[in-house]
């Protein structure tokens, strides 16, 4: 059953992650060839970075997720202690039901019902244009939201509620109980909330592509439009550095939590 169990597991993790190997070995291919390798070399690295449409999308990308991932974690935190707060265990339960709402509804029903609703906004504030930055953030904020809650309400339900109590018998206002003792408590929640959420907003295509308009170009939308004609092997550069990157960010963020555990 070992020897069973092992193979299974290997070839699980094959299956994920051979796409990626082969990604990488094809960014450094000095031909055009996606099926042969004809020698080492960087050509498409460098192509990459002269290649002004795609670092323009990119860069949109990175402003359009670290922004909705900041907004989403404060208003997912200042919604979780409320939640948690509420006295009545059925409503919170109606409450946490409907926040969960925009995980279960498939992404083009989202991005569909959000389009006509920017749409008939900008129609009854007599607008022209209604989708663009502006849209594009409201929607990645509106599908990251319940995410960046379910991060952070376990761990608030976790704390001991008599430990702010006592805060505030010592001489603590609410407010800083909340910063002093609550927050460093629940704020790997808020980290781990506030990943997803920019992961999610970075990795979203379908509800951006509802929502996005002519006037704002995401990275995900620049490569399908590629994807029409064909996809250029500077992509894979450009998809082997993030993955560098996420990687990078996840080991670190790990590494931090194990030295904290450690400490306490």
């Amino acid at each position: 059953m070992k020897k069973l169990s092992r193979l299974y597991m290997a070839l699980v993790f094959i299956f994920l992650y051979a796409p990626i190997v082969v990604m990488i070995l094809i960014s450094f291919n000095a031909g055009e060839s996606t099926a042969h390798m004809t020698g080492f070399s960087l050509r498409w690295y460098q192509q990459m970075a002269r290649d002004e449409n795609t670092l323009n999308a990119l860069k949109n990308t990175i402003v359009l997720s670290a922004l909705s991932a900041v907004i989403t974690t404060v208003l997912g935190t200042l919604a979780s202690v409320g939640i948690s707060r509420m006295r009545s265990r059925r409503l919170q339960r109606v409450v946490r039901n409907v926040t969960n709402l925009p995980m279960m509804n498939p992404d083009i029903v989202t991005g569909i019902s959000l389009m006509l609703l920017f749409v008939f906004t900008a129609q009854m504030l007599g607008r022209d244009s209604a989708l663009g930055f502006g849209s594009l953030l409201i929607a990645h904020i509106t599908f990251s939201l319940p995410y960046v809650i379910m991060s952070v309400l376990p761990k608030i339900n976790q704390l001991d509620r008599n430990v702010p109590e006592a805060a505030m018998d010592l001489g603590c206002t609410p407010l800083q109980s909340f910063f002093k003792v609550e927050l460093p408590f629940i704020s790997p929640g808020i980290i781990t909330g506030m990943i997803m959420a920019f992961t999610l907003s970075f990795d979203d295509f379908v509800i951006s592509n509802f929502t996005s308009g002519a006037s704002y170009e995401t990275l995900t939308i620049h490569i399908y439009s590629m994807i029409k004609k064909s996809v250029k092997p500077n992509i894979y550069a450009l998809s082997t550095l993030i993955f560098i990157v996420v990687m990078a960010l996840i080991l670190a963020y790990n590494l931090l939590n194990d030295r904290g555990r450690e400490k306490r």
